[in-house]
């Protein structure tokens, strides 16, 4: 058994390592841009130059603290248009432009002095004193540039600079004062489109990033316990994450120790009386519960038990406001009233489904060979229940235990947010409305731990109860 354990602990590894992998791909993909959420601003507007080379800078710097300007990964292995310093560009809708122009005409060096001499441009517009013989024309020529910095088809950007050049030369203090930045950028453009070579897009080329990259980063972050910081209010992503955690596995074992504790015993009882009038009671009750949806049954119960409209028996929101320096039990006491109903509506409804499987567990055993020898040599009824019959029948609830172990950290979106409890179910939830996508790979990189070690502390189990299963192998 050791040895199966310890291979199973080394699969772990590249299994983590795909799901890191995975998770790491989903979290480059997502929407928005994290460094404008934290810093609830967008770079560029109608203002003056030196408002928008403040807001660029605290937004490059930003960019820099959180590591988004190191290559993704180790190594590249594409083709010879790909612009290996494109990691460098700060804004994200630039660099999906910049990869498709060096696509498109084949040259990165060219496309580069394409976009620095843009940028140069607009830098020498937005000097420009906005008056009211400017105004129009500046914002015209700033929402043309804004275009040209995400449009890479040719047509449209010429058509685009054309209006450009139009509204530029019209204007002879603009022109005056851009006019030589503005031909720079039209050389360049006019360069990267007559040296054009499509060739390089058949050329294979492998880059070398070492492991000064994102998700090197990342992963010995996540490693050591640093998850990151959230986007929503700047917080260490492990302080979120371990105060909820604490709440929702509370409650969450404690869901799981109740939910076995009273659907095993019912599962057995309903087995031995099979056909009786006990069994049909005990599986109409358990099926009008399990069809009962949760959230109607919380708001039913906050209605008619809370303390809202109802006859005020039980809280239905928070866990108390007892300060951290009241006694110990009191506070246990508070948050233990606190958690009658949440703890209700996350329980009843596993009561059907895990004595069901415990059910049928139960009947294949029973119609075993040994139990009826048991039964011939006259043990009591008791006995041959609980100690011949109910060991065996465990497999079915191992397994599901397996499955449902995770839910320990993944909290229950529903209830949480029902009850308002701060746990990770409610925590999860609100950093998927805001975006925060630091805390929510780090619960799905959570999970996806706790399912492998659900599946592994399972197949112990499985030897554990039933010495017939071996893991090791036999000659």
């Amino acid at each position: 058994m050791l040895k199966y354990v310890l291979k199973r602990l080394l699969i772990f590894i590249p299994t983590l390592i795909a799901i890191s992998l995975l998770t790491f791909v989903i979290s480059i993909n997502a929407p928005g841009d994290p460094v404008e959420t934290m810093l609830n601003q967008s770079v560029g507007g109608d203002g003056m130059s030196g408002e928008k080379l403040a807001n660029e800078k605290s937004y490059i710097n930003k960019r820099h603290e959180l590591g988004f300007d190191l290559p993704l990964f180790y190594f590249a292995f594409t083709n010879s248009t790909f612009p290996d310093t494109l990691h460098r560009i700060p804004k994200k809708l630039h660099r999906d432009n910049l990869q498709r122009l060096a696509y498109e005409y084949g040259v990165w060096e060219n496309v580069s002095t394409y976009y620095n001499s843009l940028r140069a441009f607009e830098n020498t517009v937005y000097e420009v004193q906005i008056t009211d013989q400017t105004s129009k024309d500046l914002r015209k020529i700033k929402e043309a540039i804004t275009v040209l910095y995400i449009s890479h088809a040719t047509e449209k950007t010429d058509a685009t600079i054309e209006n450009i050049e139009y509204d530029l030369f019209r204007n002879k203090r603009i022109a005056d004062y851009t006019s030589t930045k503005y031909y720079d950028f039209i050389n360049a453009y006019n360069q990267m489109k007559l040296e054009k070579n499509t060739i390089n897009r058949y050329i294979p080329k492998f880059v070398w990033y070492g492991f000064d990259n994102q998700y090197h980063k990342w992963i010995a972050g996540f490693v050591k316990g640093d998850f990151g910081i959230s986007y929503q209010d700047k917080r260490p992503v492990s302080s979120k994450v371990f105060d909820a955690l604490k709440w929702s596995m509370i409650l969450s074992i404690l869901s799981i120790i109740i939910a076995y504790l009273v659907a095993i015993p019912l599962g057995v009882r309903s087995a031995v009386d099979k056909g009786k009038w006990s069994e049909k009671l005990i599986t109409t009750g358990l099926f009008l519960l399990y069809s009962l949806p949760n959230f109607w049954i919380a708001t039913i119960l906050i209605r008619y038990l809370g303390d809202g409209n109802g006859i005020g028996w039980f809280p239905t929101f928070g866990l108390g406001n007892l300060p951290p320096e009241a006694p110990f039990m009191d506070r246990f006491l508070e948050t233990a009233y606190h958690f009658v109903l949440p703890l209700f509506c996350l329980t009843y409804a596993s009561f059907a489904f895990i004595s069901r499987q415990m059910r049928g567990g139960m009947l294949n055993v029973l119609e075993m060979d040994y139990i009826r020898t048991a039964r011939a040599k006259g043990l009591k009824k008791q006995v041959v229940i609980w100690k011949h019959a109910f060991r065996n029948s465990l497999i079915p609830i191992i397994t599901l235990f397996a499955s449902i172990f995770p839910l320990a950290i993944s909290g229950s979106f529903i209830i949480e947010v029902i009850f308002s409890i701060p746990g990770m179910g409610q925590l999860s939830l609100k950093a998927i409305f805001a975006r925060d996508y630091p805390v929510v790979f780090t619960v799905l990189m959570f999970t996806a731990i706790l399912t492998l070690v659900g599946n592994l502390v399972a197949d112990v189990l499985y030897a554990y109860v039933d010495p017939r299963i071996s893991f090791s192998s036999k000659k």
